[in-house]
């Protein structure tokens, strides 16, 4: 995932949780919020230290990136997502965080028809 494709600033964070909608399930929640003047989606990650110690929460969020990094063609584009991972996150593995992720982004209609579950 590209460096320019993610969400680094607090405020604009806080743009998506003001202004954007949001979907849940018990691993993660997401908000996302259109924007017209992106031509690609950008990211950004929240995990919490509730979650655990700083080796457990680097790799949660490189599990996101990598799953962001296989469906990025499937995803829609024009829309800042950020996403927050829950506690059952540190105890799943890969492809069961992918597989939290591609339900949470097809409830939320972000995901191209074929994929959707």
């Amino acid at each position: 995932m590209k460096k320019a494709y993610r969400i680094k600033k607090n405020e604009d964070f806080q743009k998506v949780f003001r202004r954007g909608q949001s979907f849940a399930n018990r691993q993660l929640v997401l908000y996302y919020m259109k924007k017209e003047e992106q031509s690609h989606f950008r990211i950004g990650l929240s995990v919490s230290k509730k979650i655990g110690h700083a080796v457990m929460r680097n790799q949660i969020k490189r599990y996101l990136r990598q799953a962001f990094h296989e469906l990025e063609e499937e995803i829609q584009p024009n829309y800042d997502l950020v996403i927050i991972a829950r506690k059952p996150t540190n105890q799943m593995e890969f492809h069961e965080i992918k597989k939290s992720l591609t339900h949470v982004l097809s409830r939320s209609k972000l995901l191209n028809k074929k994929i959707r579950t």
